[in-house]
C-alpha cells in the first residue's frame, strides 16, 4: 500500500507582503473605532474606520471623515503612523525592528524584503533597509523644519510643529492626508494656493518620495556620475521629469489661464506633481474641464516609481511599454534603452500590468456609476485615484454607498501592494512547466 505524503509549502514572499498589509489595516481600523480616536468620543462605524485605515496604509488620501475636524489627537496619530508604515512598507519596518532587537535576519526575511521594495538582488538588502529608514527620517524632518515657520505663524507653536511634521510625512509618503479642514472641511491645501514657499516644499517632498529608494541610493552613491547609475534609475529619472514637465505645460495653457503668471506657474507645476502620486490639491478640481480631468486620470494611473512610497502602474512600466511600441514601429527585434537590451519578461509584465490597471479602473468606474447614478467620468476619476493610490476626488467619496466604498478599498489595496504581487500571492504553485506547445501564428493589428 503506497502512502503519498503531502508536501507542505510555506508562505511565499508575496503572500507575506499581502498578509502584512492586511494585518496592519485591520489593526488600524480597530484602533480608529475606539472612542478615544474621535473628537466626540464616540465609536466610529467599522466601515468608515476600515476605509480610513485602508486609505492611510495604502498611502492614498481618499477620506470619508475630515481628518482635522473628526479625529482626535490619538486618531490623527494612528492615521499618520499607518501612513508612515504604509509608505516605508510593513516589511521594511518589520526588518528594522528585528535588526534593532538583535534578532537574526534569515534568507526568507531578506527575500521578502527584496520583493517588498523591488530590489534587484538579496545581497545588501539589510544595509539598504537602514538606508531607507535614515533617508526617510532625514527628508521628513527637513521638510517639517522648513514648513514650521509658516504653520507656527498660522496655528501657534505647538500645533504648527505638529502640522509641519504631519504634512511632511504625508507628502513624502505620497499620502495626501491633510489637517487643513479646520479652515474648511475637505479643503486640502487650497488655502495655501498662493503660498509658493509651502507649495515648493510639498512638491519636493512628493517627488523625493515618489522616485523610489533605489534611485535615491544611486543618486547619493554616484552623485552626478550618470553613467554609473543603474538602468532603472536612468529610466525613472527621465520618465519622471517628462511626466512633470509635459502635464504642467498642458495645465498652464489650458486650465489656469485666468490666474496671474506666478499663480499660473505655481498651480500648473503643483497639479502636475501631485496628480500622479500624492493627492493634495491647491485648486478646485471640479472647475476643470473634461480634457483636464482625463489628463489627470492618465497621470493618476501611472503613479510613482518602483520601490517608492507611491502606488500606481509605475513610471518604469510606462517607459517599458513606450519603448516596446518604438521597437515595433522601428521593426527591431529587441527593446532597447540607454544602450541596453530589456528582457522579454519585463515587456510581458508591463503589458499585463497595463491591462490590469485599465480593466480594474474602467470596470470599477462603470460599476460605481451604475450603483450611484453619477457620471462615468467622475467615477473613473475616483477609481483611477484609488488604484493609483493618489487620493484626489471630485467630491463624491463621502456620498458613496457601502458597495462603492468596498470597490474603492479593493482598488487602493491593489494599487499599493502591486498587481503582480497580488497575482503571485494567489498563485502559490512554484512548478515550472518545461514542455513547449506547438507554435501557431495569429494576426494582430
Amino acid at each position: 500500500m503506497e502512502i503519498k505524503a503531502k508536501k507542505r509549502r510555506g508562505r511565499t514572499s508575496f503572500q507575506i507582503i499581502c498578509g502584512s498589509f492586511l494585518s496592519m489595516i485591520l489593526v488600524g481600523a480597530l484602533l480608529l473605532m475606539l472612542p478615544i480616536s474621535s473628537k466626540e468620543r464616540v465609536v466610529t462605524p467599522f466601515t468608515d474606520c476600515l476605509f480610513t485605515a485602508v486609505s492611510a496604509t495604502c498611502v492614498t488620501g481618499l477620506i470619508v471623515k475630515d481628518t482635522a475636524t473628526y479625529w482626535s489627537l490619538f486618531g490623527k496619530c494612528v492615521i499618520i503612523t499607518l501612513i508612515q508604515i504604509g509608505g516605508m512598507g510593513v516589511i521594511t519596518i518589520g526588518i528594522a525592528i528585528m535588526q534593532a532587537t538583535g534578532k537574526k535576519i534569515g534568507f526568507a526575511q531578506r527575500s521578502t524584503m527584496q520583493e517588498s521594495i523591488s530590489a534587484p538582488q538579496v545581497r545588501g538588502i539589510v544595509r539598504l533597509t537602514g538606508f531607507i529608514l535614515k533617508t526617510s527620517a532625514l527628508i521628513e524632518l527637513t521638510g517639517a523644519v522648513l514648513m514650521a515657520p509658516v504653520f507656527c505663524r498660522d496655528f501657534g507653536i505647538f500645533k504648527g510643529i505638529g502640522y509641519s511634521l504631519f504634512h511632511s510625512i504625508s507628502a513624502f509618503c505620497n499620502a495626501g492626508f491633510d489637517l487643513m479642514g479646520i479652515r474648511q472641511p475637505f479643503s486640502s491645501l487650497t488655502t495655501y494656493s498662493d503660498n509658493v514657499y509651502i507649495n515648493v516644499i510639498i512638491m519636493l517632498l512628493i517627488i523625493t518620495g515618489g522616485i523610489g529608494f533605489l534611485t535615491w541610493h544611486d543618486l547619493l552613491t554616484h552623485k552626478l556620475k550618470l553613467r554609473k547609475y543603474t538602468l532603472q534609475s536612468k529610466v525613472v529619472l527621465l520618465t519622471s521629469l517628462i511626466l512633470i514637465i509635459i502635464p504642467a505645460v498642458f495645465f498652464f495653457f489650458f486650465e489656469y489661464g485666468s490666474l496671474d503668471m506666478k499663480e499660473r506657474i505655481n498651480a500648473s507645476l503643483f497639479q502636475s506633481v501631485t496628480t500622479r502620486t500624492a493627492g493634495f490639491n491647491t485648486e478646485d478640481l471640479m472647475q476643470m474641464d473634461a480634457s483636464g480631468k482625463l489628463v489627470m486620470i492618465i497621470l493618476m494611473l501611472i503613479g510613482g516609481s518602483p520601490g517608492s512610497t507611491a502606488g500606481g502602474l509605475k513610471t518604469a512600466t510606462v517607459a517599458v511599454l513606450f519603448l516596446a511600441a518604438i521597437t515595433v514601429f522601428s521593426r527591431k527585434n529587441d527593446v532597447q534603452c540607454f544602450q541596453r537590451r530589456l528582457p522579454d519578461e519585463a515587456v510581458r509584465n508591463a503589458g499585463a500590468l497595463l491591462f490590469m490597471y485599465l480593466f480594474l479602473s474602467t470596470a470599477s468606474g462603470i460599476m460605481i456609476s451604475k450603483i450611484e447614478g453619477i457620471s462615468l467620468l467622475t467615477c473613473l476619476f475616483e477609481t483611477a485615484s484609488a488604484v493609483g493610490t493618489v487620493g484626489l476626488t471630485l467630491g463624491i467619496t463621502t456620498t458613496l454607498s457601502l458597495a462603492s466604498k468596498i470597490i474603492l478599498m479593493v482598488l487602493m489595496f491593489f494599487g499599493r501592494v502591486g498587481g503582480l504581487t497580488l497575482i503571485y500571492a494567489a498563485v502559490s504553485s512554484n512548478e515550472n512547466v518545461k514542455v513547449k506547445l506547438p507554435l501557431e501564428k495569429i494576426s494582430v493589428g
